[in-house]
């Protein structure tokens, strides 16, 4: 029983790792959209002198933070049995979409 519930705990650990590093590669992609290298990239634009970088940095971060907390609460109602286990494909499709400003 002991060696069950451990393989479990591992299989639920390998899960989340899959989806953390989905939505991380997501992340990426979008941030990849507007010719940033990448998340981290866009990011450090926040308060640059240019208003376009400045403003999609913005845009990039709140939009970041709504993927995660969507994430997070739709992964946690799984983990309650509030809801079946999406794919990883589906839950991408689930997660909030990113409003760039205009240029």
């Amino acid at each position: 029983m002991t060696l069950i519930r451990v393989d479990e705990a591992k299989a639920a650990i390998l899960t989340q790792e899959a989806y953390r590093a989905a939505i991380a590669a997501h992340i990426d992609a979008v941030a990849l959209q507007r010719q940033y290298d990448n998340a981290v990239a866009c990011a450090t634009y926040r308060g640059d002198p240019n208003p376009l970088w400045d403003a999609e940095a913005v845009a990039f971060i709140a939009w970041r933070s709504d993927v995660w907390a969507y994430a997070f609460a739709e992964l946690a109602k799984v983990m309650a049995g509030e809801r079946d286990q999406p794919s990883i494909e589906a839950l991408i499709a689930e997660l909030p979409k990113i409003a760039w400003p205009e240029a």
